[in-house]
């Protein structure tokens, strides 16, 4: 006779971390803090798991909520004394491999991109295109930096040199994360936080990941073929699912054109 509620099968919770990485607001599909804080608590505490798999497909974003999201997981990791896997779809770089580090292992397939361990800051200069059409910009600042890297005035060195100070910090928070969360794995030299990026085989060559491996047969290889799999993924309002909101769809659509701009960047 079968006892119900003696004898459940493990479970492992499978987290998807899906897109860019952004701020709150920044249309349906990105990832940020706050969105994800439930996701990962529910993922972490439902049904006792034995291990929680991060499904990973991101080509990185904001660097704070990159180490935000990352530090959850480790802080719901080490609190529940669950162990965690991430598992590379078509990308993790930047911001999608500094959420990768915050697994105990990485597993990616053959094709998938890893790496880009660097920091990037884009814009566009347009002063020239005021002055021909006729237009005189007009700002009033208290501060002498209050006004530093406008578009649409002409690039000043010392605003550049200030810029180039932060991402260099940045940078090197990103390298003591990977370098923290990956440690005597690792192999390369300058090379793997130079920012570029590669496939499996030579990301695994340099410690960043653990091996090629695809995510249900992996865990069922390391938990036991009985596993069972549940998905946790952030909530999407009634209105998005309906395509009701006018300004939801515009901000959607802006930000799916960011987002497939950045998977491009690695050929995704």
């Amino acid at each position: 006779m079968r006892i119900p509620f003696l004898n459940r099968a493990p479970r492992v919770s499978v987290v998807r971390l899906q897109g860019a990485i952004g701020i709150s607001g920044r249309g349906a599909g990105g990832l940020n803090d706050a969105a994800l804080a439930p996701v990962l608590e529910r993922a972490f505490t439902k049904g006792k798991p034995v291990a929680v798999a991060l499904a990973i497909n991101s080509p990185g974003g904001s660097p704070v909520q990159s180490s935000l999201i990352a530090a959850r997981i480790r802080r719901l990791a080490d609190k529940h004394d669950i162990p965690v896997h991430a598992f590379v779809e078509d990308v993790a770089a930047s911001g999608g491999y500094w959420l990768a580090t915050a697994a105990d292992k990485i597993w990616a397939d053959d094709c998938s991109v890893v790496g880009s361990i660097g920091v990037i800051s884009a814009g566009f200069g347009l002063p020239e295109f005021i002055a021909r059409h006729g237009i005189e910009r007009r700002v009033y600042t208290a501060g002498r930096s209050k006004s530093q890297l406008d578009m649409f005035r002409p690039e000043n060195p010392e605003d550049v040199a200030r810029l180039k100070t932060l991402l260099d910090e940045m940078h090197r928070i990103f390298i003591a994360q990977v370098k923290t969360r990956r440690g005597s794995r690792l192999t390369g030299g300058d090379e793997t936080f130079s920012g570029e990026f590669w496939l499996a085989a030579r990301g695994q060559e340099l410690g960043l990941i653990d091996g090629i491996a695809h995510l249900a047969p992996k865990m069922r290889a390391l938990y036991g073929d009985k596993i069972r799999f549940q998905s946790f993924g952030a909530r999407t309002s009634l209105l998005r699912r309906l395509g009701l909101s006018a300004g939801a769809l515009t901000g959607d659509a802006l930000a799916a054109v960011e987002e497939r701009a950045a998977f491009q960047r690695f050929g995704a």
